[in-house]
């Protein structure tokens, strides 16, 4: 194995979703945020969706999807909309332990693309499709730029 390839970031669906979200900080808003407010924080942080998270506890997550359907389709005002009444409630979830093939799998399978990841009952992070790009992750002792879907 030459330098390079010991130093590149190879993300394997092996790797824990804790391990995977380590550096990155937990994103999410009250149910009293207006829409505006929470697509702001997307736009600002970059990303898709924010947990929704009252009085310490999941309540659910809000994402562009639901901004587009629910509020813009919607005809309704984001500026007026609070995100309690657009959110997605009670989301599927994943604990920080599963691999991220689990994580993977359950997105796919279940036709959604984030999914909030729980640690001892609490909301510690999100993760999305987007963050496994197709292409980079690899399954278990597969070799460098082996694919990662079963034949």
């Amino acid at each position: 194995m030459t330098d390079a390839t010991a130093l590149s970031e190879t993300i394997r669906l092996d790797t824990t979703v804790a391990a995977f979200l380590a550096d990155r900080p937990l994103r999410g808003v009250s149910g009293s945020f207006t829409v505006a407010s929470a697509c702001h924080r997307m736009r600002d942080d970059g990303i898709g969706a924010l947990v929704v998270v009252e009085a310490h506890r999941l309540v659910g997550i809000v994402t562009e999807r639901d901004v587009a359907v629910r509020v813009i389709a919607g005809h309704r005002d984001p500026h007026l909309t609070l995100v309690r009444e657009v959110m997605t409630r009670d989301p599927r979830t994943i604990a920080a332990e599963a691999s991220l093939a689990d994580a993977h799998a359950l997105m796919r399978v279940g036709g959604f693309r984030h999914l909030p990841v729980m640690r001892g009952g609490e909301v510690v992070g999100m993760i999305s499709l987007r963050d496994i790009p197709p292409g980079t992750a690899q399954a278990p002792g597969a070799p460098a730029g082996a694919p990662t879907d079963p034949a």
